[in-house]
């Protein structure tokens, strides 16, 4: 079962520019966290009975129709500053439809058909469920809000401009509109539970999927890339991004990421945004990196090594809904050894990411 507030903001920094802002941006960081709270039930009790059922949102009547076999709609509305009572909003473009000269909108329908062509073609994925599932997105959220997020059925993008994000960055960053989408994947597929090292791990696979969709939408050699997640989009005086995948913790000022487990943060799971639900967003650099080593470690196209690795790791039916890191580490080295056979370049750089990393690998992953 997914229990998830699945935004790609961490608390920790929302909280950072409440603390330390002016009072406009304190208070449109308040908001932010307030917001984001009230949503989380929503979004809880909609993935968690979808799971329950083993049904898809294309499943229920009173959702909007899903698409035919062709392929999913991509559909953007205009929030133009409602808060979840006026979701999804007004829609401004369709599938077939020009763009509109609104850069938010024509962001968000480009970042989503960018993120669908990649499962499509790389994974033989059909959306996000894997069964056509419409692509909904609502921009303009609420007023200065400094976060995007999945509510378990469609995306929402604020604008930014409340002291985190630079107004209309959440929308410019590929990688964070597949992050997003991502844990629609993740719902649909491992359901990790949102909370200590598991939901960690569902940031991490959104952050590496996030990235490979932006690495493939440039070409981008693992070797050379930066590795960065929603790079130039923060407000210059934090930093350059959000998150480091190969330099945990070094993305932006008073990032708390940590590189490896010795430095792991042991969190309550809670309703204290200082704690991240157990760490969630902050723990997720130590398998980010995992990934990142693995991938620099081998080069090339990561979306055509170690990427089918994770994705089959995510999807394939194996990875408990609690899973830890330990766990999930195992599973991605045995499936490395079955894919590109024991021994196997490709199976040393994925144990050796996680070794970098410092996670102990069980001897038997079964």
């Amino acid at each position: 079962m997914i229990s998830c507030r699945c935004e790609i903001a961490p608390p920790s920094l929302l909280l950072r520019v409440a603390e330390r802002g002016g009072r406009e941006a304190r208070d449109a960081a308040l908001r932010t966290l307030l917001t984001s709270a009230a949503l989380r039930s929503r979004r809880t009790a909609l993935g968690a009975t979808l799971r329950r059922f083993g049904l898809s949102p294309a499943d229920l009547e009173f959702l909007p129709a899903q698409a035919p076999a062709t392929g999913p709609e991509n559909t953007v509305y205009d929030v133009a500053g409602g808060g979840e009572e006026a979701l999804p909003g007004r829609r401004v473009r369709g599938t077939d439809d020009p763009p509109t000269g609104d850069a938010a909108v024509d962001q968000a329908f480009d970042g989503a058909a960018t993120t669908a062509t990649f499962y499509r073609e790389v994974f033989g994925r059909d959306s996000v469920d894997g069964r056509g599932l419409d692509l909904v997105s609502s921009v303009h959220f609420g007023r200065r809000y400094d976060n995007a997020f999945w509510t378990g059925d469609q995306m929402v993008y604020g604008d930014g401009g409340g002291g985190v994000f630079v107004p209309g960055g959440l929308t410019r960053s590929l990688a964070v509109i597949a992050h997003e989408l991502t844990h629609g994947v993740t719902q649909f597929s491992a359901g990790l539970a949102y909370r200590g090292q598991s939901g960690a791990l569902n940031e991490s696979f959104s952050d590496v999927f996030g990235v490979l969709v932006e690495h493939r939408a440039g070409d981008v050699d693992a070797a050379s890339a930066s590795w960065l997640v929603g790079e130039g989009i923060l407000e210059p005086s934090l930093g350059g991004a959000l998150r480091n995948m190969i330099a945990p913790g070094t993305a932006y000022s008073g990032d708390d990421q940590p590189a490896d487990m010795d430095a792991y943060a042991d969190l309550p799971v809670d309703d204290d945004p200082r704690n991240d639900n157990g760490g969630v967003h902050i723990n997720s650099g130590i398998p980010n990196r995992a990934f990142a080593e693995a991938a620099r470690t081998l080069g090339g196209r990561a979306w055509e090594t170690v990427g089918p690795v994770w994705y089959e790791v995510l999807t394939g039916g194996r990875l408990a809904p609690t899973a830890d890191f330990a766990a999930c580490a195992a599973l991605t080295v045995r499936v490395a050894g079955e894919r590109y056979g024991e021994g196997s370049a490709q199976q040393d750089a994925v144990r050796g990411g996680w070794e970098a990393v410092k996670v102990r690998l069980p001897a038997d992953p079964r």
